[in-house]
């Protein structure tokens, strides 16, 4: 076994081989790792990419335990096969890193954006949501809105109030990713600093209709990733509780999209990854 020093300069040696992978590998308007921004300076000696640290800190909070327990859409209903918050936020993370990995993107920062997307969320789910936000303005507090607090728990309660100093990029991607908001073209806004996301962060506080753009291609993904997740998983659990019947999709939908939730996620991820290739020069995603 070699000293401490021998170990930790051979780690090193690996971090920069897959750094250099990247640079090569990866497309020019995708995010390289050593580029991720941290709001206090880290230990050079550590060995795992700035990305993939994110994901694993996010994947070890207490809030992501929390996920467990929360319901997508259909709440206080007994059935073991409808969908929760946990597998929502895998779903996305799963969906978004196979058209990350096509489009040639960073999947480490896809998927810490993914896994901690939806961290701020209540139970009871969007009904959850409104009824915080009731109690908040009924005490004088912002509205509640579970991206906002989602970087609550990350930056200023998990650890003690330590939080987890995760990127910039990774905590933009959070911020911005609203999935109730559907755009037909995403362009990454770039070049912004903490400074720009605290900025960000305060005026979403206090206007939840304020639209915010990623500033990365990798956030884009998982914003978009999010809808396409939830839009076959929410007709599957209506479906499961007897609330709709498979007929009931409007038959342009069935011919465009199928009826199924594999058939959905499968049209929607071709005709992104295929519409962004072809604009994917200008860094828009369509």
């Amino acid at each position: 076994m070699g000293t401490d020093k021998s170990r930790q300069a051979k780690l090193l040696d690996l971090k920069n081989r897959l750094d250099e992978r990247e640079q090569k590998h990866l497309c020019s308007l995708a995010t390289l790792s050593h580029d991720g921004i941290r709001r206090l300076p880290t230990a050079l000696t550590e060995h795992r990419q700035a990305f993939a640290i994110d994901a694993d800190r996010i994947l070890h909070s207490r809030a992501y335990t929390r996920y467990i327990d929360k319901t997508q859409v259909f709440y206080m209903v007994s059935n073991d096969h409808i969908t929760h918050r946990v597998l929502h936020v895998q779903l996305v993370s799963k969906i978004a890193r196979t058209i990350g990995r096509f489009l040639r993107l960073n999947e480490d920062l896809i998927e810490a954006i993914a896994l901690g997307h939806d961290i701020g969320h209540p139970p009871f789910g969007h009904d959850g949501e409104k009824e915080l936000s009731l109690l908040c303005t009924e005490h004088g507090l912002p509205p509640f809105q579970h991206n906002v607090q989602s970087i609550q728990f990350l930056e200023n309660l998990e650890r003690n109030g330590q939080g987890w100093h995760l990127t910039l990029q990774t905590l933009d991607g959070i911020l911005c990713h609203d999935g109730e908001i559907h755009n037909r073209f995403l362009k990454p806004q770039r070049n912004k600093d903490f400074t720009d996301f605290d900025h960000e962060l305060l005026a979403k506080s206090n206007n939840p209709d304020l639209e915010l753009i990623p500033m990365t291609l990798e956030g884009c993904i998982v914003r978009l990733s999010d809808s396409i997740a939830y839009i076959g998983r929410d007709i599957e659990d209506a479906i499961e509780l007897k609330l709709i019947r498979r007929s009931d999709i409007p038959a342009n939908c069935r011919k465009v999209l199928g009826d199924t939730n594999g058939t959905i996620v499968y049209h929607l991820v071709e005709d992104l990854i295929t519409n962004s290739l072809a604009t994917g020069e200008a860094g828009e995603l369509v």
